[in-house]
């Protein structure tokens, strides 16, 4: 069996984290070996991100340099999160386990292209695809609600970036010429569950 690269993407609020934890548990009952992962990355460039977003960290007063310089970072910490020979992807798929990453280049391109959209198409165009990505298409309304219960919210949690975000979203997905499963988040977390799990079964040809 093919190890894969599997990557939710969602804006912020979609549940991209509890779907790809849920799914790893699913892997592991059934005797596939899969590891959880994400982005920013658990690495050094990841944790710099991560303290940039919630403000611990100023680089700068300027929001269009700190989003270029944002993109610079997410850019370092995905090849770190592909190729580091600690725990990277690549290694992770050699030892024949699936990973699954919640956020990849797609969020950056939907996030972070409205400040120098060439800019960030440029730093993430030699990445490659994942095997499959899975979208949870979210209404942003449900995704504010969900954000108001989060102690610490980073730079981009608010109502009109998110609008932004999934507009992004949407043109990203329509030219996207990949392996893309689209579910609609408005859902119970179990059926949605259920509609990844018989996806990538569908993939795997389990049945």
């Amino acid at each position: 069996m093919k190890s894969l690269f599997i990557v939710f993407e969602g804006i912020d609020g979609s549940g991209t984290s509890t779907q790809a934890a849920q799914l790893q548990k699913y892997f592991l009952r059934t005797g596939i070996d899969a590891v959880l992962t994400e982005e920013p990355s658990n690495g050094p460039i990841g944790h710099m991100i991560r303290e940039a977003l919630k403000k611990r960290v100023l680089f700068t007063n300027n929001r269009r340099h700190f989003d270029q310089q944002l993109a610079f970072l997410f850019a370092a910490d995905r090849h770190d999160h592909l190729y580091n020979e600690i725990d990277g992807v690549f290694k992770l798929l050699e030892e024949g386990k699936h990973v699954i990453s919640t956020r990849y280049y797609f969020s950056s391109l939907a996030y972070q292209a409205d400040e120098g959209h060439d800019l960030v198409y440029d730093l993430n165009k030699r990445f490659p695809k994942p095997d499959i990505v899975i979208y949870i298409d979210n209404p942003v309304e449900t995704s504010l609600e969900r954000l108001q219960h989060r102690t610490i919210k980073d730079v981009y949690e608010n109502k009109e970036k998110l609008f932004k975000v999934k507009q992004k979203y949407k043109q990203i997905f329509n030219e996207y010429d990949g392996n893309l499963f689209i579910v609609e988040g408005n859902q119970t977390l179990e059926e949605i569950h259920d509609q990844i799990c018989k996806y990538i079964n569908a993939q795997l040809n389990i049945h």
